[in-house]
């Protein structure tokens, strides 16, 4: 027995991938649960419209900044650069302070700051709401109160761009599509391959006439068409019973829908080439792409919340630069201006993957 024991620490430590599953998944997974599963809001990047431009509005967007929780982007002038800067997904929250506001404050008792915010993450906006008003009845208590001869009070009005009911529909769909076009695109298309591998039918078919490209792309058609049956499937059920609104261009949208299906097809045809078996295809597209996808994409977690690592790891994963897309479509109503380097992010990564997988196939055909 003290044998055969021996025997299966030796098959197991000589595994690197069963290593990498048992002690390398789980430690990952902790790490990217600890750092990722935050609702705590950092450095968020704002703008502020100061009217007013005094003493008080200064002070107060002095104790602002001055918290860990916002980042100042950039100083508006006017309000019609409000809605530009949030189409292009650089600002989070603009603050802004009405005209005359220390006079108002002095005179009448009361002045007005209004915060919009960028619904399109309804949790982070309520957050962000929350701690904005927060800060300024912090002020309110520490500077105004104590001037017992003169009350003043400052009304702070919130406005959420995108998503005024604060649905939370409105972030959870765009995710569900990027996961399921994933998870259904990669994971199917890795196992069909590799199952032509098990089965030796995939040496058959490397030997015969046929070119690598041409096998790939048999092998991809069937499930690339199933993929986008599910698209629209989801799509007109966002639409139709939970009434998500599709603000931009339907054709822009399907058309940026199935390059990321490409891509994910083509990620599903580069793991097939790495897995030996079915078994560690699905287990590389659950715990390689589910996970990622879900926790460092922005779907559920902000990203700019976590680590700098992390960060840095998201900008690899496909699915992040999609939501951004999806999100510009559907709930800003924005053009491909707008998000072109995403496009261009996702187009590249498509090129890539299927390039290694051809050259992979090649090499086997030599």
């Amino acid at each position: 027995m003290w044998t055969f024991v021996k025997k299966e620490f030796l098959h197991i430590f000589r595994d690197y991938r069963s290593m990498a599953i048992l002690f390398g998944m789980p430690l990952a997974q902790v790490l990217l649960f600890g750092f990722a599963i935050t609702n705590d809001i950092n450095n968020a990047h704002i703008a502020v419209l100061d009217n007013s431009h005094d003493v008080v509005t200064r002070a107060i967007t002095q104790k602002i900044l001055s918290s860990n929780y916002f980042i100042l982007d950039r100083y508006l002038k006017t309000d019609k650069e409000i809605k530009p800067a949030f189409r292009k997904g650089e600002i989070k929250e603009v603050v802004v302070f009405e005209h005359n506001f220390a006079q108002k404050l002095k005179s009448e008792g009361v002045a007005h700051i209004q915060l919009i915010q960028d619904a399109t993450d309804p949790n982070m906006a309520n957050i962000l709401n929350s701690y904005s008003t927060g800060i300024i009845n912090t002020y309110v208590k520490e500077k105004l109160l104590p001037i017992k001869n003169q009350p003043m009070t400052i009304n702070v009005i919130s406005k959420m761009m995108y998503n005024p009911e604060l649905k939370s529909v409105y972030m959870f769909i765009p995710g569900i599509i990027t996961v399921i076009l994933m998870l259904v695109s990669a994971m199917m298309t890795s196992i069909s391959i590799t199952r032509e591998k098990e089965l030796g039918t995939m040496e058959a078919l490397l030997v015969s006439p046929i070119k690598p490209l041409y096998i790939i792309i048999g092998k991809v058609i069937p499930y690339a068409v199933l993929s986008f049956v599910s698209l629209i499937s989801i799509l007109l059920l966002a639409r139709f019973v939970f009434a998500m609104p599709v603000m931009g261009s339907v054709a822009l949208l399907l058309g940026e829908s199935i390059l990321f299906l490409f891509m994910s097809l083509s990620l599903g045809i580069l793991i097939s080439t790495v897995a030996k078996s079915q078994q560690q295809a699905m287990m590389m597209s659950m715990f390689a792409l589910m996970l990622p996808t879900i926790l460092l994409s922005g779907f559920i977690f902000p990203i700019a919340n976590m680590p700098v690592v992390l960060r840095v790891i998201s900008d690899f994963m496909p699915g992040k630069w999609f939501i951004i897309i999806i999100k510009n479509i559907m709930l800003k109503g924005t053009g491909i201006a707008y998000f072109w380097k995403e496009t261009l992010i996702i187009f590249t990564m498509t090129l890539l993957f299927l390039g290694i997988s051809i050259k992979k196939f090649n090499i086997r055909l030599e």
